[in-house]
């Protein structure tokens, strides 16, 4: 929701970049790892990579991201459309790697 609504100030706006440029993922996933809210961490796919912040979240489940729409997640996703205009978002395998733990 925080995506749709930082997009009605425009794709160059802080308030969008902030948004797309995170990616939420399970609290107990981030304590294993040594993160909390606001660490950098970098995820790969085969198409590419991109280093982004990372949220907790008690919605999802273990070993199990979310990233908003926009350009850090088009980074990571492949080009294949399957004829329908829009390549696939969901259920891509991605490795993460910390970069930084906030402070």
């Amino acid at each position: 929701m925080k995506q749709g609504l930082a997009l009605q100030l425009g794709k160059d706006s802080p308030e969008y970049t902030d948004e797309v440029s995170m990616v939420e993922m399970n609290k107990e996933n981030m304590e294993q790892m040594g993160l909390q809210d606001g660490g950098q961490v970098q995820l790969r796919t085969e198409h590419g990579e991109v280093t982004v912040r990372c949220r907790s979240s008690t919605a999802l489940p273990q070993g199990v991201l979310f990233m908003p729409y926009g350009p850090p997640a088009n980074t990571l996703i492949g080009p294949d459309t399957g004829s329908t205009g829009m390549p696939d978002s969901k259920g891509i395998e991605v490795e993460l790697v910390s970069r930084t733990k906030s402070q």
